[in-house]
């Protein structure tokens, strides 16, 4: 049983394992991403996350980085190493016995019944300490994959810009923007971040947004464009007909809903959004736009469904992050 200090350092590695896995999101698709740092009397031997396409997975990076250098070195990684045999390469838990590494300490249990405590079996089994820690910091980098597993749909983020007053729009006359450059390359950001992106036809009936990511470097990092309609999708675009069917979206563990009032309410209504990302513009806007003042900092205090958990400014204007309740099991 590792000591207070032990499980405190321990949750420090695991904490730097979970921001090396973001690097993989959400070019690892269909695989979640996954990071792993090999640790020996303090000092890092080799680190890795899950490359695009998914494989190589993290350890297998790291281990082919580390060679004999694992030998007695500590493994700290964010998923539970996968068991289950591959044609596209060895499974993780195997490699990791082989390897010659003492400990391994492992973030989050991997709900795939294809290895769901079969990957730290084999890894006592081979005489390895295994330390099983519940990490909440690697929970929330494999967020995508944690949702896809338990619930069968991705994990859905609502963005939207509002003004002080709830409104999506300035008025008219006042140009397209609610809020500045700052915010609006924010955007293009997280985008990078998603498999897959929505709006509804009245957005893009509007504003024939085009919804990719143009940041410099990132640009092949756009998303695959999603519909929600009734009718027929334009080229080069997904339709979905309803809500629930993100269950279509084939291998996506990160979608971001972009469009509307009436779309933000059918997810919501469904209850299908787990995280919100308000862009909140210091203006106020009135007249007869469309509105969600029920999004408004004020109206979320009385909702206890939703925890604010992060808040940057960001030029004039100020994101706020919510969440919903944990995924359990």
């Amino acid at each position: 049983m590792p000591s207070d200090a032990d499980s405190r350092l321990d949750a420090l590695w695991l904490g730097a394992a979970a921001r090396l896995a973001t690097r993989g999101i959400p070019l690892s698709r269909p695989n979640p991403s996954v990071g792993a740092i090999l640790v020996r009397q303090g000092k890092v031997i080799a680190r890795g996350w899950t490359q695009p396409g998914g494989r190589p997975h993290a350890e297998a990076v790291a281990l082919a980085a580390a060679g004999e250098q694992a030998r007695g070195a500590t493994l700290y990684v964010t998923l539970e190493p996968c068991a289950h045999a591959s044609t596209r390469g060895p499974d993780c838990a195997g490699l990791v016995a082989e390897s010659g590494v003492a400990r391994v300490v492992i973030g989050c249990h991997d709900p795939d019944p294809r290895t769901a405590g079969a990957g730290a079996a084999k890894l006592r089994a081979a005489g390895i300490e295994v330390v099983e820690a519940d990490h909440a910091e690697c929970a929330q980098s494999l967020v995508g994959y944690l949702v896809r597993q338990r619930l069968g749909r991705p994990h859905v983020t609502l963005k939207l810009a509002l003004s002080a007053d709830g409104y999506l729009a300035p008025p008219p006359g006042e140009g397209q923007w609610l809020t500045g450059e700052v915010a609006r390359a924010h955007v293009h950001a997280m985008r990078a971040r998603m498999d897959a992106i929505l709006v509804g036809r009245g957005t893009w009936q509007a504003d024939a947004p085009r919804l990719d990511v143009r940041l410099p470097g990132i640009e092949d990092r756009s998303p695959q464009r999603w519909l929600l309609s009734s009718g027929a999708a334009p080229s080069g675009w997904n339709r979905l007909a309803a809500p629930q069917d993100i269950t279509q979206i084939e291998g996506a563990q990160y979608l971001m809903v972009e469009g509307g009032a009436e779309t933000a309410r059918a997810f919501l209504a469904a209850g299908l959004v787990d995280r919100l990302l308000l862009y909140r513009a210091p203006r106020e806007v009135g007249g007869g736009g469309a509105a969600l003042p029920e999004l408004t900092g004020t109206a979320l205090l009385g909702k206890p469904e939703w925890q604010l958990i992060d808040t940057h400014q960001l030029g004039k204007d100020t994101l706020q992050v919510y969440e919903r309740a944990q995924i359990s099991d």
